[in-house]
């Protein structure tokens, strides 16, 4: 999806609009789709400005959130648990089929993550 126009192109074609020209003329002065004219010309009438609208998925939400406390519980008894073994013990207790990939997306984005070190005893190195 493109970047939404600049407010300052929105605002010329506000300005034209309360000259007088209509929709379609304000957008060809200002090099813009007749389309786009006709649906800022319709918002400004509407709610007195050409605002760009909010755009890609809102924050925070998805179907996963309402499980917070269920991952939080499942982590706190065993850290080690994997992706899959979470998927199955979310479905089931809720019947909430989820993938292995998005629940560690999710535990990434509240914060719970999981570093493999390498562990080799003290006197294994080799000296040479």
């Amino acid at each position: 999806m493109s970047a939404p126009l600049p407010n300052e192109l929105r605002g010329r074609f506000q300005q034209y609009i309360e000259e007088g020209f209509s929709g379609r003329a304000a957008a060809l002065r200002l090099r813009l789709s007749p389309a786009t004219g006709a649906r800022w010309s319709v918002a400004i009438r509407r709610t007195g400005q050409a605002r760009a609208a909010p755009q890609g998925r809102p924050k925070g939400k998805g179907k996963l959130d309402p499980h917070r406390a269920f991952f939080a519980e499942i982590l706190a008894q065993d850290a080690d648990i994997t992706m899959p073994e979470l998927g199955a013990a979310l479905f089931e207790a809720t019947g909430e089929r989820a993938h292995p990939n998005s629940i560690g997306k999710f535990l990434r984005k509240l914060g719970y993550t999981y570093k493999k070190r390498h562990w080799s005893p003290p006197n294994a190195c080799v000296r040479g």
